[in-house]
């Protein structure tokens, strides 16, 4: 299935599915069958295997035209597939993303990461789904996008063991974690964070594609499974990076193995992969700079800048599209620095 939120003509969020061009929702096509169903995502995911199970069984009827529902995907207006997560996560678990920038900061390879994935929280508050994105005045300095998969988790769990831990998984969807990259290498200097560089906003969507649907692209391993899904980002319409998810060196299983360590998952929750490879800015300026530098040429960076379009695909996944527009207050927080 690819389950979606949105908000109806009522400008109410509710919970649907994807049925070619059209978007059903599903407590109401439930009703027709019979058939009790949450109006939220959060609810279906708290349900459990068996929420998702009578979820299918409507999906059924609806394809099999038994249930006349749905209305036209452009007559809604998207919210993130899951509007409201418990908790979110972003690892880091592509390493030539890694690799690639440090060597472009005159760093070397941190042998750490070869040894257990990482991840840092940020805001489950500023979770958005597809649409415009409004940025405040130094958001805009060095705007950047981030191109990476993510998992949203099914069912409750702790201690997870990464031979267990794809039996948790909800869904998959694509991740846009947005950096605002001045704001973010500021505070970073503190080596706290990142904080306010991150937590304006984080894109998911356009929908939740559960992993029954991406069975032809996967392949398993010891250590989880993995999907041939190429990711791609356009930036004004122009292919800026290419990449593909089966690139992680670390697995959502060995992810979700970390993150469960002596705590809860709870339904909801939301696990980024982390960048791929030339998956953002900083990543390809960086690379870009020091080719220019070899060639004894100048060079002038790229970011994100009010009115653009930032659409981020993955095989499989669908298509995340987003508009940068400004804040209508002019504020700024590095203005408020003291002793300077």
């Amino acid at each position: 299935m690819k389950l979606v939120s949105f908000l109806n003509s009522e400008n109410k969020e509710r919970l649907g599915f994807v049925a070619g061009d059209r978007i059903v929702d599903l407590q109401q096509a439930g009703k027709a069958l019979s058939i009790d169903m949450p109006a939220w995502m959060n609810c279906l995911l708290d349900g459990g295997p068996e929420a998702m199970d009578k979820a299918r069984e409507i999906e059924r009827a609806v394809l099999d035209g038994k249930v006349n529902a749905g209305v036209d995907r452009k007559s809604i207006k998207p919210l993130a597939p899951v509007p409201h997560p418990p908790s979110c996560r972003d690892a880091y678990a592509f390493r030539q993303h890694v690799a690639t920038a440090r060597r472009n900061r005159g760093v070397d390879m941190i042998p750490e990461f070869d040894q257990y994935p990482v991840f840092y929280f940020t805001n489950h508050n500023a979770v958005i789904g597809e649409g415009e994105l409004v940025v405040e005045s130094d958001h805009l300095l060095k705007l950047d996008f981030e191109l990476e998969a993510a998992i949203v988790i099914g069912k409750r769990g702790r201690n997870i063991a990464s031979k267990e831990a794809d039996s948790y998984i909800a869904g998959y969807t694509i991740m846009n974690d947005f950096s605002a990259r001045v704001l973010q290498m500021e505070e970073m200097k503190l080596n706290l964070g990142p904080a306010k560089g991150k937590d304006f906003a984080t894109a998911i969507g356009p929908w939740l594609v559960t992993p029954d649907e991406l069975e032809k692209y996967r392949t398993s391993s010891e250590f989880g499974d993995r999907y041939d899904l190429r990711m791609t980002a356009h930036h004004n319409g122009r292919l800026i990076s290419d990449g593909n998810m089966n690139q992680m060196n670390w697995t959502f299983a060995e992810i979700i193995e970390r993150a469960s360590y002596g705590v809860d998952l709870y339904p909801g929750d939301v696990i980024g992969s982390g960048t791929v490879g030339t998956g953002c800015y900083l990543e390809l300026n960086g690379t870009a700079a020091l080719e220019a530098k070899q060639r004894g040429e100048e060079f002038s960076p790229t970011w994100l800048q009010v009115g653009d379009t930032i659409e981020l695909e993955m095989t499989g996944l669908g298509r995340l599209s987003h508009r940068i527009v400004k804040a209508d207050k002019d504020r700024s927080i590095l203005a408020l620095k003291k002793n300077v």
